[in-house]
């Protein structure tokens, strides 16, 4: 699990998403950003956090806040993820899991009594200064939004 916490710096992030446009922490100087961190592309539970996220997306933009999905699936597999469901917010495809890796989300995980490495499902709100204000990796994948506009 992430070692990141509320009053964090957030990590100077930067990676490609699925137009292959770069996106860095700078670049939200000044807005709330909210970084979420699923899986795979395209699964039912990370299908069901990003529409949520999506249909509460003027809910985020009122409230000044700017989303970026993040997993390390392709470019490719990102922009059929985000044609398909029509997100109004970008997918980073952290394939190097650099973004990833920057905020220690990746580790041991547990799937039908398996272990293995992979995504943590986190979720980091990070303020208009570049500080962490929230670390959620309780996520309720269908009431993400309630979570972090409450």
């Amino acid at each position: 699990m992430t070692t990141i916490q509320k009053g964090d710096k957030a990590p100077n992030f930067s990676g490609t998403d699925q137009d292959g446009k770069t996106h860095q922490l700078a670049d939200y100087k000044g807005k709330k950003l909210v970084v979420f961190f699923y899986p795979k592309a395209n699964t039912p539970g990370c299908t069901g956090e990003a529409c949520d996220l999506r249909d509460n997306f003027e809910r985020f933009k009122t409230n000044n806040y700017e989303l970026l999905g993040v997993s390390a699936d392709s470019q490719k597999s990102q922009l059929k993820f985000k044609d398909k469901y029509e997100f109004p917010f970008p997918l980073l495809a952290d394939e190097d899991k650099s973004v990833i890796n920057a905020f220690g989300v990746w580790g041991p995980k547990k799937f039908m009594g398996r272990e293995f490495d992979g995504i943590n499902r986190t979720t980091f709100v990070i303020d208009e200064n570049g500080i962490i204000d929230e670390v959620i990796s309780q996520v309720k994948t269908k009431e993400h939004a309630a979570q972090i506009l409450k």
